[in-house]
């Protein structure tokens, strides 16, 4: 499942992030913020009109995902938090 569609309040468990194309520097910067397999992640807020930007946390630290980066996060069902 990708980060997207979780729902507003939703927790899960990161299982990885997709590459897009070889060398996909948003998806290794998302590794590098935490996204990695067994995190715990939980959708805080979602805006309003096309949902666009998604706040995530991930641990105690808060991110703010434009949709296409955060349908890189693939996750499964779960909650450690």
């Amino acid at each position: 499942m990708r980060l997207t569609e979780l729902a507003r309040g939703a927790r899960a468990i990161v299982d990885h992030v997709a590459d897009t194309h070889d060398a996909d520097a948003v998806a290794g910067r998302l590794r590098d913020l935490g996204f990695v397999d067994g995190e715990p992640v939980r959708i805080v807020a979602v805006a309003p009109w096309g949902a666009d930007p998604i706040l995530v946390q991930i641990g105690s630290t808060r991110f703010a995902l434009r949709r296409a980066e955060a349908d890189r996060v693939r996750v499964r069902a779960g909650s450690a938090q």
